[in-house]
This record gives structure tokens, sequence and C-alpha cells, in this order.
């Protein structure tokens, strides 16, 4: 097991190993009660690990996937507590994917102003991405993650044999988180990964495991220097540098109602991200096409035509890293080497869209 300390306003640890999730009960203090968050097709990997825990357990299931994340389900949830006679001595646990996690941790934060919160992500992408930075919230019809609240858990239980089961498919997605993390800050990641694709989509994999730490390890560090992301200035990027390929990524999952992973849509944003930023920046050509390489080597698309480039320009402007009237995009001269762009001439982004298009 390796474990990565968060120093954020309330720290706490990511535990990353194979039967972390037995940590649970530990990580849930003196709460008297849990309230257990999960998609309700996960039924049975929840009874299965909570059914150690000697307390009341309140089982909340869910929708799955982003259908979770809505205000007509939060409410569901606060009823779900009420009714319960939830108290601030209580716990919330996240059993679950981002999604889960995105909504539960707002489901924490915001009963009684605030109550411990425990997560164990059971995708990869939760694991390197949704679960661990504090961010939590709901989207609205107008777009993703609108609503929410920074909110730290008391614990993260990254358990990598909640991975054993999953497809290639399902793995897949969190990839693309990893993928960022490597050309945002930690280059050994691309290196692992060109060295063995088929072990980074293999979840028993010595490869997996490091790359899952690598990528947690680089959130955890960002977020630890910058919790609330503040606004950056130039080549002085925080946590918002965590948004690389996120800007047109979202208006994809909006574009496509959420249908799209995450992670599939981060890894057309990143191809767009790096073609602007050979237009800004000027990033080498090569790098280009190592993104679209690396990306394409573990079976994640580089590539979208689903929805007119105006619809997703304007799609943009609702998302939450704009600043005022002003788009801001993470962009990189090269490797680890960030800058943040503002308001770039339309020319640019319509050029950058359509290399993408090919």
């Amino acid at each position: 097991m390796t474990s990565i300390p968060v120093s954020a306003e309330q720290p706490y640890e990511v535990h990353v190993g194979h039967g972390v999730a037995s940590r649970l009960a530990d990580t849930l203090g003196t709460s008297a009660r849990v309230a257990v968050l999960y998609p309700a097709a996960m039924d049975a990997l929840a009874s299965r690990l909570v059914a150690d825990l000697d307390r009341d357990v309140i089982r909340v299931p869910l929708p799955d996937a982003e259908a979770a994340k809505t205000p007509d389900t939060l409410v569901a949830c606060w009823t779900a507590l009420a009714e319960a006679g939830f108290t601030r001595s209580d716990a919330v646990v996240a059993i679950g994917g981002g999604a889960t996690t995105d909504l539960a941790g707002f489901v924490a934060s915001s009963w009684l102003r605030g109550v411990r919160y425990v997560s164990v992500p059971t995708t990869l992408l939760a694991m390197v991405d949704a679960a661990v930075g504090g961010k939590t919230g709901i989207n609205l019809a107008e777009g993703k993650n609108l609503v929410g609240a920074f909110y730290e858990p008391a614990a993260v239980l990254c358990d990598l044999a909640l991975l054993q089961t999953l497809p290639a498919d399902e793995l897949r997605p969190g990839l693309g988180e990893v993928i960022k993390a490597g050309f945002i800050d930690d280059p050994v990641i691309l290196d692992l990964i060109e060295a063995d694709p088929a072990a980074a989509l293999d979840p028993s994999s010595d490869t997996l495991a490091e790359l899952v730490v690598r990528a947690v390890a680089m959130k955890a560090r960002v977020v630890t220097a910058d919790l609330r992301e503040a606004t950056s200035v130039g080549t002085n990027v925080g946590r918002e540098l965590l948004n690389y390929g996120h800007t047109l990524a979202h208006a994809i999952e909006r574009a496509e109602h959420y249908q799209w992973r995450h992670g599939n849509a981060v890894s057309v944003g990143m191809m767009f991200a790096a073609e602007l930023s050979r237009l800004s920046v000027g990033m080498p050509e090569a790098l280009v096409e190592r993104h679209r390489a690396i990306l394409t080597s573990v079976g994640l698309p580089t590539r979208y035509a689903g929805a007119p480039w105006a619809d997703l320009r304007a799609a943009m402007n609702l998302d939450k890293k704009t600043r005022g009237s002003s788009l801001r995009f993470v962009v990189l001269a090269d490797i680890a080497t960030p800058s943040i762009l503002v308001g770039p001439d339309e020319s640019m982004l319509t050029e950058a869209y359509q290399r993408l298009e090919g």
C-alpha cells in the first residue's frame, strides 16, 4: 500500500493498493451512522464493502454515471438523510465512479454544513481524478459541474483490486487523465505507457499500479499548493494546470448529453489543447504527434465530429473555467512547461479545431 498525503485545509491521505478498502471502518472515526451512496447496479459490491462496519448503515442507491449528478438526485439524498435523522456526528461514504464521488462529496459538504466523508472510488478515472482534490458538484442542463463546493474527504481508498473485474473499455477512460498528468507534470508516466500500452490496461500489472500512484501524487502536489484554483497568470500556473484539455472536453460532454466518458472527452480535448499550444506558444509538432500516438496506443479517441464547431464554441462560454468574458486555456510549450492563454483569437481556436477534425 502507498499512502499519499494531501496537505489541504483539512489534510487527508489517499491510500493506493490492493485490498485497501478493508480500511474503511478505520477511516470513519467515531461516526455512529454511515450513509453509503452507490450506484444501484453496484448493490452487491457495496453490501460486501460495508458488511463489517460496526455501526448503523443507511443505504442510498443512485442512478448510474452522470445521471446521478442532478439537482433531483441531490434533493433525494438530502431527504434520505433527513428521514434517517442524520446528525453532524455521522458520515457519508461514496462507493462508485467519479459521478458518485462528486455527488456524495457535495451531499456531505452541504448536509448540516459539513459531515465526515470517505471516498471509495471503483473506477480508474475516479481514482486518479474525481475522488482526489476536494472538488464536489452536480451538473445542470446548462453545463457540467456548475454547482458544487470544495470539500476534503477524511480519506480516499483507491483499492486496485476493485479494478480487476472491469473490462478494458472501463479502464481506458481513466488513462485519459493519467496521460494528462504525464504531459503536464510527470513524463515518466508517458514513458511507462509507451513502453507497454497493454500493461497500462492490465489491472493486475505493476505498471498500472505505478501509474495510479504517480497520477494521484501529481494531483496531490498541485492541490496542496492551490486548493481553490486561485487565478493563474502567465507561466505561474496553480491548480488550473489540471484543466489541460478540459474546456473542449466539457463542451463535448454537454453536446453528447453526458453519454461520452469523461476520459474519452479529455483525450480529444488534449489534442485540441496540443494544437492550440502549437499555434500559441510553439509546442513542437513532434510533441503534438506524441499526444496522438500515446492516446491512440491505449485506444483513446483523438478526433471528434459529433457536433458542429459553432455549438462547441458556444458551450465553452458556459464552462466554469471561463473568467469574466474571457476563455482561458492551459497550453504547453513543452512537457511540464505550462502557461495560461487568455482570450485567444477566434481564428486560432477555429484552426486548432479544424486540425483536430483532420
